[in-house]
């Protein structure tokens, strides 16, 4: 069979070298760390000397060893009171001693120095109902400046009558200080000057828990960071990453900037080249379908833009990406041996130019078939999340493979938590199928799906008005089903084209032998007509049903069943009558459908299936070998006539349709057996 005519030249590279432009402008324009290496196995590379200066970046996990230690830390605040500090001074220096007033001077002296250094209450510090405070430091504010001091430095409010009683006692040795202090209530000068701040410790705790230092240490350029051969150690891999981080941040390109974008214009090219190559071989009926044909390109520019995008942004963030949605608004209006090589190229940028690009190109591909495994059976309503799960699931069975290879890094939970939000966009994201289905004038498979509801108003009206058309329409979906499982056609189309090819008959149901049954016996409608009038009245529901399909708005694709089904094929009863009685062969155009030859495996279905089904009903002999002989020559008598010469369609193909519509006819009309009659006694 002949292939589908391509557009014309323009119309085919023009959208190419537009995508091409778009890409050379969104693709990268810093360098890109280009080592492969893991930690345990050795540095294959020559030895590795910073270019610059750089921080050595903490590990996920070891942020999050910090931040759990602060948040279990907590280093409480005192305000330092003067105004206690002043009180008991004044008081020790107006205090009654009687008889020991000598010994003042000393007990000014060591009340200050105990000052010096700070009281607290007995009781501690309470941060819940049942959790004190322990720590080895605290803060004291003073004068509007809060330093750290080791608690060993401070006293509590008995240690500190304590050292007061000791002082005096190493000063006086001869008095009994204890009765003294005790007699002068000396002791009862001694209260705490430092007050805890409950609300400046909570401020305080809050901003270290949140706040860890990124880093831990500097590599200065010119340091050596990996030798030749080296094993790379964990130590070393957090070297190598923080110096990933920051070429890639940071380094330009080094090159003549000519070559640089010439370079990735080279790379644009091969993407263009790769996916004009994928619709050549897998589909070139595409080309001739400009709709479609823009919508791919489309689909392939928005992957390619978001993952170009987030990696810009925040690589970690391609966790997050849907890009199995690729796969899904593909799935739904294309058929698989085109989607999957589309969704491959798609992911192509992700492997050339993202970080740990092999591992995401591995972990999206995989999800994207299973998504495509999945969506046809989970593809309404609440179902989509049953997908989106299972989608969710072969990634993370995929991220735990690349993780424990040490192929992966960063934080699990946060991985874990990307993927699954990303896994449940596809699901919020699904709604743009029907966007798309409208800009580009698409029908998807769930809107095809809805079509073949027989309790839709067109079909309904069909059933009224043309019962035998509408039992014929019937059989010929069930028996096109068949086929179209068998060659790997669109099913989905076929079902919905079958459904309607012969909706123009019911605008002159009568005319047609499949709905006779209304007229009176042994009328028939074609009685009092001419070959040539009764031609033409056969052949008018093509351009009737196009009118209707028309005022039912049904999509294009129907539309084209419509025009094709007969193709250009002549009314072969009546143009026969007209021959025998005399007619001149050169009025055939009278007698021929105004109509297309079909451009599609499913339309050729259709046409097949459709002329078997009404000639099979006039067939007395259903033996195999009588019905093998009525197909064969059903199928042959249209490959003369021309009719598959515009389709993509091959022999292997045909020989499976009238293999399937052989084993159809023989089941629909097989022999069965005679009930016995009740002998009545």
């Amino acid at each position: 069979m002949n292939k589908t005519g391509l557009l014309n030249k323009s119309n085919v590279y023009l959208p190419l070298a537009v995508l091409f432009v778009i890409l050379v402008l969104i693709l990268p324009r810093s360098a890109k760390f280009n080592f492969n290496y893991r930690k345990g196995s050795p540095w294959a590379y020559e030895t590795l000397v910073s270019q610059f200066d750089f921080p050595i970046l903490k590990t996920q996990e070891q942020l999050q060893e910090e931040r759990s230690r602060a948040g279990s830390s907590i280093i409480p605040y005192y305000r330092y009171s003067g105004e206690v500090v002043s009180k008991s001074i004044k008081d020790a220096e107006t205090i009654d001693l009687g008889a020991h007033s000598a010994l003042r001077p000393s007990i000014v002296i060591a009340i200050r120095d105990i000052y010096a250094k700070g009281v607290i209450s007995d009781e501690g510090v309470k941060v819940g109902r049942n959790s004190d405070i322990s720590n080895e430091v605290i803060f004291i504010q003073k004068d509007k400046r809060a330093a750290k001091y080791p608690l060993t430095e401070i006293y509590k409010e008995s240690d500190a009558r304590a050292k007061l009683l000791a002082d005096l006692g190493a000063k006086h040795p001869d008095f009994n200080m204890d009765s003294i202090c005790r007699a002068a209530r000396l002791y009862d000068l001694i209260t705490p000057n430092l007050v805890f701040d409950r609300q400046t410790t909570s401020l305080v705790h809050e901003e270290s828990a949140n706040y860890i230092s990124p880093t831990m240490g500097y590599v200065s350029a010119g340091d050596l960071i990996v030798s030749k051969g080296e094993i790379v150690t964990g130590e070393i891999a957090q070297m190598l990453d923080s110096y990933k981080e920051e070429y890639e941040a940071s380094m330009g390109y080094g090159g003549p900037r000519i070559l640089f974008w010439l370079g990735n214009a080279l790379i644009a090219l091969a993407l263009v080249f790769i996916i004009y190559a994928v619709i050549r071989f897998s589909n070139p009926a595409i080309f001739s379908q400009k709709n479609k044909y823009l919508y791919i390109l489309l689909i392939f520019l928005l992957a390619t833009i978001g993952a170009l995008a987030v990696e810009r942004t925040n690589s970690s963030f391609l966790f997050m990406v849907p890009f199995t949605l690729t796969a899904i608004y593909l799935q739904a209006f294309f058929k698989n041996n085109l989607v999957v090589p589309v969704c491959i190229i798609s992911l192509l940028p992700l492997l050339i130019f993202a970080r740990d690009g092999v591992e995401l190109f591995t972990m999206f591909l995989v999800a994207s078939m299973v998504s495509l495994l999945t969506f046809k059976y989970f593809s309404k309503g609440w179902l989509q999340f049953i997908s989106a799960f299972i989608v969710f699931l072969s990634l993370v069975v995929t991220y735990f493979g690349f993780r424990f290879i040490d192929a992966l890094n960063g934080n699990v939970y946060q991985a874990l938590l990307y993927l699954f939000v990303g896994s449940m966009l596809s699901v919020a994201g699904y709604p743009l199928i029907f966007l798309f289905e409208k800009v580009f004038n698409l029908v998807s498979n769930s809107r095809l799906t809805e079509l073949c509801d027989t309790n839709n108003p067109l079909l309904r009206r069909l059933e009224r008005s043309a019962a035998g058309t509408f039992q014929h329409s019937l059989q010929v979906m069930n028996m096109a089903d068949a086929v179209a499982r068998a060659v790997g056609a669109n099913i989905p189309e076929v079902r919905a084209g079958a459904l309607y090819h012969d909706i123009g008959k019911m605008e002159n149901p009568l005319c047609f032998i499949e709905n006779e049954s209304l007229l009176p016996d042994g009328v028939h409608y074609h009685d009092n007509l001419s070959p040539a009038e009764s031609a033409r009245l056969i052949t008018k529901h093509v351009p009737d049903g196009l009118a209707l399909a028309e005022k039912y708005k049904l999509p294009e694709v129907i539309r084209e069943f419509i025009r094709t089904h007969h193709g250009t094929t002549r009314t072969a009863f009546f143009y026969s009558k007209y021959i025998n009685e005399g007619g001149d062969p050169a009025n055939e155009a009278d007698f021929c459908y105004d109509g297309a030859k079909p451009s599609t495996k499913e339309q050729i279905i259709l046409m097949v299936c459709d002329s078997v089904e009404a000639a099979s009903r006039s067939l007395k002999d259903f033996s195999p070998d009588s019905v093998s002989a009525f197909v064969r020559g059903m199928v042959d008598s249209k490959m003369k006539a021309g009719q598959f010469e515009n389709a993509d369609i091959s022999i292997r193909d045909i020989n499976t349709i009238v293999s399937v519509l052989e084993k159809w006819l023989l089941q629909s009309h097989h022999a069965r057996i005679e009930y016995p009659k009740e002998i009545n006694n």
